[in-house]
């Protein structure tokens, strides 16, 4: 096909401003999925993304219109998402930047645009949900001109929910996005920008071909792991996948490449039907990778672990499998005393662990145990390199230490004008560093700071949503390390530490997290028959206690008289039996699997 007929382009908002409701009307427009079989919310195909209201995963889907291939690929506005719409923008030439009328510019449509810049993509400015009686047209137009620069005949007015304006969007997607440029006689190279396991066609790789041709029965070859494949299926994706016996240049589709191994095809990779071993010089430089993706860095580190010690290797395939479709996961084994064997997780902040451990419940059917999250710290030491570490228990002798260094990240928060009061003092306990403000317009302020990751990972942002009444929003990016005065706590169930539950804290926080800590054990361990001490501490120094009282058995019912004695002679015996148990079961006290969900929750 010739490549001037093709488009390849995706959507970027921010979360909810109506994505995925425009590609429903982009898909219903072209013809590309029946009137019949056309629901709400098409290309967000996860029960979970349906059930929440977002979009998670990118989705790529084919569309033809006036004589021209339209490639979409519809993706997530949720910053912990980040990842999946820079691998989106690699595979395209231009993207849509959605803004809702009613709620204007947010912090994600900010991010996810210098994104787009970053890679040189065309945008096309686009106010959506044109349709609602609170859309302020002008006001949203002012802006999107200050933001971008454009001229306000530039930006299109478009409503997902009626159609108006989306075939006006089409026409414009075919005049101003540029077609893929693309050597078609060169070795077929295609980049691996998405990918999924299936049980019955093994490894799928969703691919942008850059150069030549794929067909199927061609021998291929992915050229950062070696491994060698055959194209047993390819085609295209409207949305769903349709076999058509080959992929020219720059069309997106998919390829069933035979391969079975999870860990030989990575997202980033670039396929090629030339062999890597082939022994001729020129066959050697022929094919050259594509740049492929920066790697991600986690923000968040999360202990992952089966609530059943033989669900471990279940786990271990989960996490395989959810590795290949979540390229922004990454994992490493562990081995806690309380917990067992079970993985050491980094993401890309709260949201992404909670769709993790969803995911692995219901694709996996895994009862999970999720321990306190944290981040990366970065530990000097006397003659020694510097250590990363990502638990507590990997903190090694304080003696050796030198400094703690603790990540930070730039943070920008879009909120209106009324609540720039409120959200200062708010970044002030949070330890927030301010930079400066700038103003979208008279009503719409973006607020720049810096402030350690630690103080945004577990309640920032539902916090500053309660503050705004629910208006404004945040994007953040890792941009440092700075040194911390943090000190590792540890939580002591009858005198003997639990290791699930130690965490690295600020020391003059310490206290106040240490009493959080231990309230919630304390409603979430039942009583045994001796009393059992709960406590917080710092080294050999405790800072935080709390007590759950004995159960109580009344020895002396079964009295009917006689001298007082005899009462007294039984609660002493029982006095020195519970002393006799205290001291005998230290460490033996049971500590239910819903005692560390609930820590977490508490965050």
């Amino acid at each position: 096909m010739d490549q001037s007929k093709i488009r390849n382009f995706c959507i970027i908002a921010h979360v909810d401003h109506g994505k995925s409701t425009l590609a429903d009307r982009l898909l219903e427009m072209t013809g590309t999925v029946e009137k019949r079989k056309m629901k709400e919310q098409l290309l967000d195909s996860m029960d979970l993304e349906r059930e929440k209201g977002i979009t998670i995963k990118l989705t790529p889907a084919r569309m033809e219109y006036k004589a021209h291939v339209l490639n979409l690929i519809d993706t997530p506005g949720h910053v912990d998402f980040t990842y999946e719409v820079s691998r989106s923008l690699a595979a395209v030439e231009g993207a849509i930047l959605l803004v809702d009328a009613a709620q204007g510019v947010q912090a994600q449509t900010i991010g996810n645009l210098y994104l787009a810049l970053g890679e040189d993509l065309t945008i096309i400015p686009v106010l959506n949900k044109i349709d609602l009686p609170a859309a302020d047209i002008p006001r949203r137009t002012e802006e999107l001109v200050k933001l971008l620069g454009c001229d306000p005949s530039e930006i299109l007015h478009v409503s997902g929910k009626t159609g108006d304006g989306v075939s006006d969007l089409l026409d414009a997607i075919v005049e101003r996005i540029p077609c893929p440029i693309g050597d078609v006689d060169a070795v077929p190279r295609a980049l691996v920008f998405d990918s999924k396991y299936d049980d019955y066609k093994g490894v799928i790789a969703y691919v942008r071909v850059v150069d030549g041709t794929f067909k199927k029965g061609d021998k291929v070859t992915m050229m950062a792991t070696s491994a060698i494949g055959e194209i047993l299926e390819i085609g295209k994706l409207t949305p769903g996948m349709v076999p058509t016996g080959e992929l020219e240049t720059g069309q997106i589709g998919y390829i069933v490449t035979g391969l079975r191994d999870i860990k030989a095809c990575h997202v980033g990779d670039t396929i090629t039907t030339q062999r890597l071993n082939d022994s001729t010089t020129e066959g050697r430089s022929t094919a050259q990778s594509l740049p492929g993706y920066k790697q991600v860095k986690p923000m968040v580190y999360a202990g992952v672990f089966p609530k059943e010690g033989n669900d471990f290797e279940h786990l271990r395939v989960g996490m395989e499998r959810l590795k290949l479709n979540d390229a922004a996961l990454t994992y490493e084994p562990e081995h806690s005393p309380a917990l067992g064997y079970g993985f050491r997780c980094g993401l890309l902040g709260m949201l992404h662990l909670e769709i993790l451990k969803e995911r692995l419940r219901r694709e996996f059917n895994l009862d999970l145990i999720v321990t306190v999250p944290s981040v990366a710290y970065r530990v000097l030491r006397q003659g020694k390199d510097a250590l990363v570490i990502k638990s507590p228990s990997e903190l090694p002798d304080p003696s050796s230490i030198i400094a703690i260094e603790e990540p930070w990240a730039k943070v920008d928060l879009v909120s209106p004008t009324d609540f720039i009061g409120p959200v200062m003092q708010f970044c002030v306990e949070r330890r927030g560093i301010y930079k400066d403000t700038e103003y979208l317009s008279q009503q719409q302020s973006i607020l720049h700071y810096e402030m350690p990751l630690a103080m945004l990972i577990v309640d920032f942002y539902d916090k500053l949503k309660s503050i705004t009444s629910g208006y404004a929003s945040m994007n953040y990016e890792l941009v440092d390390y700075r040194t911390a005065d943090v000190v590792r706590l540890d939580i002591l169930v009858a005198e003997e530490g639990v290791e699930a539950l130690s965490m690295l804290t600020y020391r003059d926080e310490a206290e106040r997290v240490g009493r959080r800590v231990l309230a919630s054990l304390k409603e979430s361990i039942p009583p045994e028959w001796f009393v059992i001490k709960l406590q917080a501490a710092i080294g050999g120094k405790i800072v935080a206690s709390e007590r759950i009282s004995a159960l109580h058995k009344d020895v002396t019912a079964g009295l009917y008289g006689g001298d007082v004695t005899r009462k007294r002679k039984l609660l002493d015996k029982q006095k020195k039996g519970k002393k006799k148990m205290a001291a005998l079961g230290k460490g033996s006290v049971d500590i239910p699997t819903d005692a560390y969900l609930n820590v977490l929750k508490r965050g």
